[in-house]
C-alpha cells in the first residue's frame, strides 16, 4: 500500500507557512504559500507533498522568471512585467521576419535558408557546480543540449559555447570561507566537465569565455549554451489530448531532486551533493539519435526536455493547454526506495519526454530498441486541463492546470538607482608604457585560454570554419566562432558573445550596453552582418528583493531595449539566475556575485568563404583604426592593474556604432579586409599585439594619427576600452576601396605592418612609450594559464 502524506496548511499560522516552506526547500514565498492555502481551502483538503513539491518547482524563480515578470517600483515609477517591457518589447517593435519562434520554446529559432532553420538556447548551472563542479558544469552542458533537442519537434546540436566566471585561481587559500571550494579546484572542475560531456556527445565546443573576479568565490557562474539545426517543417509542436506520455532515456534516481527551488535560493553551507544531477553523456548521445530518427518518420506530436523540476515540469508543461495523467509505479528507476514525490521531481538526466499517438508507440519501441535506449509509456494526455498523478491506484496530484501555471502570485519588489563612489585615479602618463602593456596581457581576464581550449574539441561534425585560436600557429584569439552546419553549402552560422561585469560595478547600464556593444562587434570582426544576427540575455544577479539589486538589474534591462532598438537586433531567448549569493559566516553578512549579464549573439552568414580572421597576413600593409577612441578608462583592465577601477566607464553610441558595423561589413564582404580583430579588454594595444604575435609579425604603430575625443594622454589612447571600434589589415591595393566602403566613418591609417617581429607604437610626440619583441608578448599573454 502506498501512504499519501498530506501537508497541514489549511490552518497553518504564516509562521507555520514559512516553516513548510523552509523545510521542504521549496524556496516559496509567504504571499506564495498564502495562495495555496486559499485554493486547498477552496478544495477542503490539505495538499499532497507532491502536490506542494509540484506547485513549488513550477512557481521558482528558475522556471517562473517571478521577479523579472513582477511588479517593481524603481524610485517611484511602476514597472509592471520588466521582462515584457523591456526585451521581449523590443523584440517585437523590430518584428523581423526571420526570426520564427521567440521566448515561447525551449529555444529561440531563426531563419538559416529556405529548407532549414536555427536554434539557440544559453543556459546557466551556477549552484549545482559551487557544490560539485565536474557533475555541475557536465550536466550544464548536457542540460542545454536537450533543450535544443527538446524545441519544436527536435533540433541537431551542431555547436556548444561555454562562458565560465570564477574567483582567481591563485586565491589565498587561508582566505576561502568554510564549506567553499577553492577557485582553482572549481574551474578545473567545471573545464573538466564540459570538456567531458561536449566531447563525447560530438558536439564542437567552438566558442566561449572566461571572466575572473573575486566576486564569484562562493558563487561561480556556469554558462552553457547550444546551437541547433532544425528542419523548417519541424519548428513547432502541439500536444493532442489521447496521445501517451512517453519517457526515454534515463532512469529516474534521487540525484537532482530539488533542483529548480535550490537554484532559486542562496547557497548555504552544508547543502547536500545530492541536489547535483549526474551525467551520462553516452545516454544522451543514443537519446539524440533516437530522436531525430523518431522526428524524421513523424512518431510523435510534441517532445521537451525532462530537465528543472522533473517529470512536473516537463510533463506540467507539455499538459498545459488540454491536461496529463501519469502513473509514477512506470517510471524506471535506478534503484528501489523512491518515494513518490521524488520520483516526480527528480531532475535525473538524459530523459526526454514525448506525446506519441498510440497508434505510433510499436515504431517507436523499435527505435529505441534499435539504439538500446530505455522507452516507458507513463501516462496519456487528457482533455480535463488538469495534472493528475497517481501511483500504484491512489491519486497523489489532482491540480487544475490553470492555477499550477497562472496562479502564482505577482511579487512586488522596490528598486533604487545605486550611485558608485569611485573616482578617476590621477597618475603620470609614462613614456615607457611596454612594461604596462606585458602587466596587462597577463591578466588572467585577457591571458590565452589555450589549456582550456585544447581540451574541447571544436572540429567535429568538420564544419568547423574559424576556430577559437587562429593565426600561423593557431595560438590567436579570435573573435568569433563560424561553422558550417551543412558541408554541401557555404552557408554558416557565427556564434559570439560579449561580457564584462567589471563594468557592472560601476553603472549597470552600460555594463549590458557594452556586452550588447562587443558581441556584436565579434559577429562583425569576422564578416558577419549585425542585420541578420540576433541576441541571447543571461542575466545572473545576487537578491532581487535587495532594492539596489534590482535597480541595477532594472537598469541594465533598460540598456538592452535601448542598444537593442538602435541595432535592431532583435533577443530570441533568455534566462536569468538570481540569488547568486552565499551567507559568509566568518564576514557574518550575505555576499553577492558582481551583476553579470552575458549577452550571446548568433548570424547566419551567406558565404563563409567571406571569413576572415584577426591574424595580420602581410609586411607592408596598412593597419587602421575604425572608431573614436573616449577617455573612457573606468572598469578597464589597466586600471586594474594598478589598483584601480574608475568611473568613467566606456559608453555605448549606438547610432554610430551601428553604421561603423554595417560599413565594416560591407568591406569585409567586398574583400578589402586581411584582418579584423575589436578593440575590448585591453583596448587598443592588447589587440594590436595580438594581431601581431597570432600573425607572426611586427607593427609600427602612430598614436598621434588615433582619431580620438578628449583624450591627450598615450595611455589612455592605448588602453581605453571604448565602444564600437576595430583595428584593420588592408592591403594598400585596396585602400581606396576601403576608405569609400568607409566613408564618414571615424578612422585613420595608424601604422604598418613589418617583417621585424616587433611592436613599436610611437606617442602624441612622436617618442617611442612601446618597443616589444611580438614574442615576449605572447609569452607573458600565455604564461598564466599555461597549466
Amino acid at each position: 500500500m502506498t501512504n499519501i502524506t498530506r501537508i497541514d496548511i489549511l490552518n497553518a499560522s504564516n509562521e507555520k507557512l514559512l516553516e513548510i516552506s523552509k523545510n521542504g526547500l521549496l524556496s516559496l514565498n509567504l504571499d506564495e504559500m498564502q495562495v495555496i492555502q486559499r485554493y486547498y481551502k477552496k478544495l477542503h483538503r490539505n495538499p499532497t507533498d507532491i502536490e506542494l513539491e509540484t506547485i513549488a518547482q513550477t512557481w521558482s524563480e528558475h522556471c517562473n522568471h517571478k521577479s523579472l515578470k513582477g511588479i517593481i517600483n524603481y524610485d517611484g515609477k511602476i514597472i509592471d512585467n520588466l521582462l515584457k517591457n523591456t526585451i521581449i518589447k523590443v523584440t517585437k517593435e523590430l518584428n523581423k521576419k526571420w526570426c520564427v519562434s521567440v521566448f515561447k520554446d525551449n529555444a529561440g529559432i531563426i531563419k538559416f535558408d529556405d529548407k532549414f532553420n536555427v536554434v539557440f538556447k544559453v543556459e546557466t548551472h551556477n549552484h549545482p557546480s559551487a557544490i560539485e563542479p565536474y557533475g555541475g558544469a557536465g550536466t550544464g552542458i548536457g542540460g542545454v543540449i536537450r533543450d535544443v533537442l527538446g524545441v519544436g519537434l527536435g533540433a541537431k546540436p551542431i555547436l556548444n559555447t561555454d562562458i565560465f566566471c570564477f574567483a582567481s585561481p591563485d586565491f589565498s587559500n587561508n582566505k576561502v570561507p568554510e564549506g567553499v571550494l577553492h577557485p582553482k579546484r572549481i574551474f578545473k572542475g567545471v573545464v573538466s566537465g564540459v570538456r567531458d560531456y561536449g566531447n563525447r556527445m560530438g558536439i564542437p565546443t567552438a566558442n566561449g569565455a572566461i571572466c575572473f573576479d573575486d566576486g564569484y568565490l562562493c558563487n561561480p557562474l556556469v554558462y552553457c549554451g547550444t546551437v541547433g539545426l532544425i528542419p523548417k517543417n519541424k519548428s513547432f509542436k502541439k500536444v493532442k489530448p489521447g496521445d501517451l506520455i512517453i519517457a526515454i532515456g534515463g532512469r529516474t534516481g534521487r540525484d537532482g531532486i530539488h533542483g529548480a527551488t535550490f537554484s532559486s535560493a542562496e547557497l548555504v553551507k552544508n547543502i547536500s551533493a545530492s541536489v547535483v544531477q549526474i551525467g551520462n553523456p553516452i545516454v544522451e548521445k543514443k537519446v539524440t539519435d533516437v530522436l531525430l530518427k523518431a522526428r524524421d518518420e513523424n512518431l510523435y506530436n510534441a517532445v521537451t526536455d525532462c530537465g528543472a523540476g522533473g517529470f512536473s515540469s516537463a510533463v506540467g508543461e507539455m499538459g498545459l493547454e488540454c491536461g496529463a495523467n501519469v502513473s509514477l509505479e512506470k517510471v524506471t528507476l535506478k534503484y528501489k526506495g523512491l518515494l513518490p514525490w521524488e520520483i516526480w521531481v527528480s531532475e535525473a538526466q538524459e530523459r526526454m519526454v514525448f506525446s506519441v499517438p498510440k497508434n505510433k508507440l510499436k515504431r517507436f519501441e523499435e527505435i529505441c530498441k534499435e539504439e538500446n535506449v530505455e522507452l516507458t509509456c507513463i501516462g496519456k494526455f487528457t482533455s480535463d486541463k488538469k495534472l493528475k498523478v497517481q501511483y500504484k491506484g491512489k491519486m497523489l496530484v489532482d491540480i487544475d492546470m490553470k492555477f499550477l501555471h497562472d496562479g502564482v502570485p505577482r511579487v512586488r519588489i522596490n528598486a533604487t538607482l545605486k550611485t558608485p563612489d569611485f573616482v578617476e585615479p590621477i597618475f603620470e602618463d609614462s613614456e615607457n608604457l611596454t612594461a604596462s602593456l606585458h602587466k596587462v596581457l597577463s591578466n588572467y581576464n585577457i591571458a590565452s585560454k589555450e589549456w582550456i581550449i585544447r581540451q574541447y574539441d571544436h572540429e567535429v561534425q568538420g564544419g568547423s570554419i574559424l576556430k577559437p585560436l587562429q593565426g600561423v600557429q593557431n595560438d590567436g584569439p579570435g573573435d568569433a566562432c563560424i561553422v558550417r552546419p551543412i558541408l554541401s553549402k557555404w552557408t554558416g552560422v557565427i556564434v559570439a558573445n560579449g561580457v564584462n561585469p567589471q563594468y557592472g560595478k560601476i553603472d549597470a547600464y552600460h555594463m549590458s550596453a557594452s556586452a550588447i556593444d562587443e558581441a556584436l562587434r565579434n559577429i562583425t570582426a569576422v564578416g558577419g552582418n549585425i542585420n541578420n544576427t540576433a541576441i541571447l540575455d543571461n542575466f545572473c544577479w545576487g537578491d532581487p528583493t535587495k532594492p539596489e539589486q534590482m535597480g541595477d538589474l532594472v537598469r541594465a534591462s533598460f540598456a538592452c531595449y535601448d542598444i537593442a532598438k538602435v541595432y535592431q537586433t532583435p533577443f530570441i531567448s533568455g534566462k536569468d539566475s538570481l540569488n547568486n549569493e552565499y551567507f559568509n559566516t566568518e564576514l557574518n553578512k550575505r555576499v553577492s556575485i558582481p551583476p553579470t549579464l552575458l549577452i550571446s549573439a548568433i548570424c547566419v552568414m551567406k558565404d563563409v568563404r567571406k571569413a576572415v580572421s584577426m591574424d595580420v597576413k602581410s609586411a607592408g600593409n596598412l593597419i587602421y583604426i575604425v572608431g573614436t577612441t573616449y577617455n573612457e578608462l573606468g572598469g578597464s583592465r589597466y586600471y586594474e592593474s594598478k589598483g584601480f577601477i574608475g568611473n568613467n566607464v566606456p559608453v555605448v553610441r549606438p547610432e554610430m556604432g551601428k553604421k561603423i558595423m554595417s560599413n565594416l561589413h560591407e568591406a569585409i564582404t567586398g574583400g578589402f579586409v586581411r584582418a579584423c580583430h575589436d578593440c575590448s579588454e585591453g583596448g587598443l594595444a592588447v589587440a594590436l599585439s595580438e594581431m601581431a604575435f597570432a600573425g607572426g609579425l611586427g607593427m609600427k604603430i602612430y598614436l598621434k594619427k588615433v582619431p580620438v575625443n578628449n583624450v591627450s594622454r598615450n595611455d589612455t589612447i592605448l588602453f581605453s576600452e571604448a565602444n564600437s571600434r576595430f583595428i584593420v589589415e588592408v592591403s594598400p591595393t585596396h585602400q581606396k576601396d576601403f576608405e569609400r566602403t568607409m566613408k564618414n566613418i571615424s578612422l585613420a591609417i595608424i601604422g604598418k605592418v613589418t617583417r621585424d617581429k616587433k611592436l613599436e607604437v610611437f606617442g602624441i610626440n612622436n617618442k617611442k612609450v612601446i618597443s616589444a619583441d611580438i614574442y615576449a608578448l605572447k609569452e607573458s599573454w600565455q604564461k598564466p594559464l599555461r597549466w
